[in-house]
């Protein structure tokens, strides 16, 4: 009997570990989102263009300093910005309101003149296709971390995006190609290869808006040149907002946003920004850009 015992004692044990992540989890579970759809959305004209524009938008996580402060900007549909800034300027803060992650404190965001607020989360973030700088993926296929991006596609579209995506050929060397079973959060690829899956996604979701969060920050120079024509097609037909680390990568956007301290100091065209935006050139000169 004593044996028995014993090893209900050991089970007693386990259960008193697993109890604080257990209400962890629970609270996590219970928890209400402060982010959700309005009971009566309202549904967006057709065709949805994708013109975006930010009315006086502020925001701050809880009661923390100011991220973004007075921000208004119109980019027009099927135009391409570059949004640069120095690290915790607020960039990808912005790209989180364009999706409702979090919701302004202050100003309004409309998507052809309808606030976003006013919208279905599904809906809104439908429109969007996002590609974030740290990529999730999952302990699935290859196929199926693809085919997130749009659930009901077909083998031979996904084949197609990740052939876009620069991301095909690493693909068919692994072990069992498009049916290798990845590890928890894609471990066992590298930063590069994570991102390309993300941005085939992305080529497979074909929103009418683009948003990419430093999307070839872990590719190197050569895999960088490799993608960028492809994220210049992926470009063509959509609004695009470009989170950039390389400023190389700007090279196709047709304007350039700078945020500095959560304020937009300046948004134009790269000739302009050179005459007009001191602290731009600062950035181009210590990215050895300008001379």
């Amino acid at each position: 009997a004593y044996d028995p015992l014993k090893k209900i004692g050991n089970i007693q044990n386990k259960f008193k570990v697993l109890e604080a992540p257990l209400e962890r989890l629970n609270a996590i579970l219970l928890m209400e989102n402060d982010v959700v759809s309005p009971k009566k959305p309202v549904t967006l004209s057709k065709p949805f263009k994708g013109d975006i524009k930010f009315e006086s938008v502020s925001f701050r996580y809880d009661n923390n300093k100011q991220i973004l402060n007075d921000i208004s900007f119109c980019i027009p549909f099927g135009e391409s910005v570059g949004l640069i800034g120095e690290s915790g300027a607020g960039k990808s803060t912005l790209a989180n309101l364009m999706v409702r992650l979090y919701d302004t404190n202050k100003g309004q965001i409309l998507l052809d003149n309808t606030n976003i607020k006013e919208l279905n989360l599904r809906e809104l973030r439908d429109l969007v296709s996002y590609v974030p700088q740290a990529p999730i993926l999952f302990n699935d296929t290859v196929l199926e971390n693809i085919r997130i991006g749009n659930p009901s596609a077909k083998e031979s579209d996904i084949i197609i995006a990740a052939k876009y995506a620069k991301a095909h050929d690493f693909i068919k060397q692994l072990e069992n190609g498009y049916n290798t079973v990845l590890s928890e959060r894609g471990n066992s690829l590298s930063g590069g290869q994570k991102q390309r899956i993300s941005i085939a996604r992305a080529f497979l979701k074909n929103s009418p808006i683009l948003i990419l969060d430093e999307a070839t920050s872990s590719l190197d120079n050569k895999a960088d040149m490799d993608i960028k024509e492809a994220l210049k097609d992926l470009s063509k037909g959509r609004t695009t907002i470009l989170i950039a680390h390389r400023l190389t990568s700007l090279e196709h956007v047709n304007k350039r946003m700078i945020i500095k301290n959560g304020q937009l100091i300046g948004y134009d065209k790269h000739e302009e920004l050179l005459s007009s935006c001191a602290h731009y050139k600062e950035i181009l000169v210590k990215s050895n850009l300008l001379d």
